[in-house]
Order: C-alpha cells, then sequence, then structure tokens
C-alpha cells in the first residue's frame, strides 16, 4: 500500500479498520437480540439507538486506541517493517494529533446519542451504561491507567465487550438491565471475549514486550496464550449448552444449541491451526485468529437469531 496517494477519505477508512468493528458489533448485536426476545417485540428506537451508537464507540476506540499505542505501533514498525501492516501514525497516514480529536470526538457523540435515547425510549441507565463502557476503554488504553500496558487490559476487554455492550444493548430493548436470559449466556459472552482478548496479542509479543506492556503474550508468551485462548473457546459455547440445564429461567435449548454447534466447529477448525501460529509467524497467527473470530462471531450471530426466534414466538423471556 502506498501512504502518499491515498486520499483523505481512505485515509480515515484505514484508520477506522473496519474489519475490526464486528468485534463490537456482534455482542451489541446479541445483546439487543436478547432484549427483543424478552420483550416480545422489537423496538425500532433501540435498534436505531444501537446502530448511531455503535458507530460512535467504534470510532472512539479505534481511532483512540491508535493514538494511545503509537510508540509501540512505531516500534512494531521498526522491529519488523514487513512483517505488519502500516500503521496509522508510524507510517504518516494520519497525524495523532488529529486521532485524538476524532476519537474524543466520537466518544462525546456517543455519549450524546444515549442521552438522547435514554430520554427518548424511557431509559435513564442509557447515559450511565454507555460511559461506563467508555470508561472500560480508557481506563484499557489511556493515561493514567492504560492497564493494557500495566497489565489486566485482557480482563477489562473482556468486561467491556462481553458484559457491557451486550447488558446495554439489552437494556435498550427491554428495559430491564439484568434479564435473565442476558445472565443465563453471559458466562459464555465473557468467555469468548477473554479469548479474543488474549488472541490479539499474539502478534504483537515482542513488540510489546520491548515496549514495556504486561499482556498475557508478553508475559507467558505464545504457547501459553494459545492454550488458554483454545479452552476459553471451547468453554464459552458449552456454557450455552449449560445454561438451559443449569440456570433458572434460561433460553430454550433449542435456541442456543445451533450456535454452540457453530462456534465449536469452527473452534476446531482453530485447534488445527495452532501449531504454526508460533512467535512472529504472522500469517499462521491471522489464519489462525481467524478461525477464532469465526466460532466468536458466527456463533453468537446464530445465537442471537435463535434465542430471538424464540422470545418472539414465545411472546417475551422472563425478566
Amino acid at each position: 500500500m502506498r501512504v502518499e496517494s491515498m486520499s483523505p477519505g481512505a485515509r480515515w477508512w484505514y484508520a477506522l479498520k473496519p474489519a475490526s468493528w464486528p468485534k463490537v458489533l456482534v455482542p451489541a448485536v446479541c445483546g439487543q437480540a436478547v432484549g427483543a426476545a424478552v420483550a416480545g417485540r422489537l423496538s425500532a428506537g433501540a435498534l436505531a439507538f444501537g446502530a448511531l451508537w455503535m458507530v460512535a464507540d467504534v470510532a472512539f476506540v479505534v481511532l483512540l486506541n491508535d493514538w494511545g499505542d503509537r510508540e509501540v505501533d512505531a516500534l512494531k514498525r521498526r522491529m519488523f517493517p514487513e512483517g505488519c501492516s502500516p500503521k496509522t501514525i508510524p507510517d504518516g497516514i494520519l497525524p495523532a494529533r488529529a486521532l485524538l480529536l476524532a476519537g474524543l470526538g466520537a466518544g462525546a457523540a456517543a455519549l450524546l446519542v444515549a442521552w438522547g435515547a435514554g430520554a427518548a425510549l424511557d431509559r435513564p441507565l442509557l447515559l450511565p451504561l454507555a460511559a461506563l463502557g467508555l470508561l472500560v476503554f480508557a481506563a484499557y488504553t489511556l493515561p493514567p491507567l492504560r492497564l493494557n500496558y500495566r497489565g489486566g487490559g485482557e480482563l477489562l476487554e473482556m468486561i467491556g465487550v462481553g458484559g457491557v455492550l451486550p447488558v446495554m444493548h439489552a437494556y435498550a430493548q427491554c428495559g430491564a438491565w439484568a434479564p435473565a436470559w442476558l445472565a443465563a449466556l453471559l458466562p459464555g459472552l465473557l468467555a469468548l471475549a477473554l479469548a479474543s482478548a488474549l488472541a490479539s496479542g499474539l502478534s504483537d509479543e515482542q513488540s510489546d514486550r520491548a515496549g514495556g506492556k504486561r499482556t498475557v503474550t508478553a508475559l507467558f508468551g505464545n504457547a501459553i496464550t494459545r492454550r488458554a485462548t483454545e479452552a476459553l473457546a471451547g468453554l464459552g459455547p458449552l456454557l450455552w449448552l449449560a445454561a438451559p440445564l443449569l440456570a433458572a429461567g434460561a433460553p430454550p435449548i433449542g435456541s442456543v444449541a445451533p450456535a454452540a454447534a457453530v462456534a465449536l466447529y469452527f473452534r476446531a477448525r482453530l485447534v488445527k491451526k495452532s501449531a504454526g501460529a508460533v512467535t512472529n509467524a504472522f500469517a499462521a497467527q491471522a489464519a489462525y485468529k481467524l478461525e477464532l473470530h469465526r466460532a466468536i462471531w458466527w456463533g453468537t450471530v446464530v445465537l442471537s437469531a435463535g434465542v430471538l426466534a424464540a422470545g418472539l414466538c414465545a411472546g417475551g423471556g422472563p425478566r
């Protein structure tokens, strides 16, 4: 890719990293689906809030993440000039100040959308939940906490992606922040979010270590991270299957079993690619993470469809 030939629009599109959006979009869709299933109806207003808020939230996350990681990104480009894609700030695609201002503006827009939707939908907790979602990310990558550097960033990502996002979007649909169906499914969503968070550090192992980041991969190495990722990728769908058997008020087994089967299928493909995804094997790591993302994203999409169908057919689930 020739940076100097990129148009301004192409530069911003590159910085927004559309390939990464499903990581945030899919749990939001799941929350919307579970909330609508519990309510027994789809709220067009809640869907509109979800779409607008996710655009602002994605921009907030990806732009400020690049701003916060600019020094480590530059270090990785120096260490592996041919082994990774161009980085937004180090490669001069966009200046650091532009990303900072745009990211902060997107965060303000996300709060404004939550405030307006909270008033329009009579959901007074939307603004606090939206603020919590933004604060989780801020604690992850921005000063003074920067827990992705100090340690614990993966757990924070698990809470934000696997917990706060589906809870907020379910609340937008049904008005209950912890409906029984969502509470039963959250352990599986949290396990899969943690698997994704762990795997995201594989391709940055040596540059993160050199830059002082205390990620799981930097601290414990590639092999342990892959084993933990694979265990969590299997645990998540098993927790979905167990929910109807163990949790009171859980969605019916027929609504979760297809999702578990999809996730476990791609998890098996993930394990087959594991041996090659060693340190600095960037292409093999990309193939490995592709199967993980398929397990999480397609599994969660099928789960969303199954639970929504069950709730709408039954006229609503327990709150």
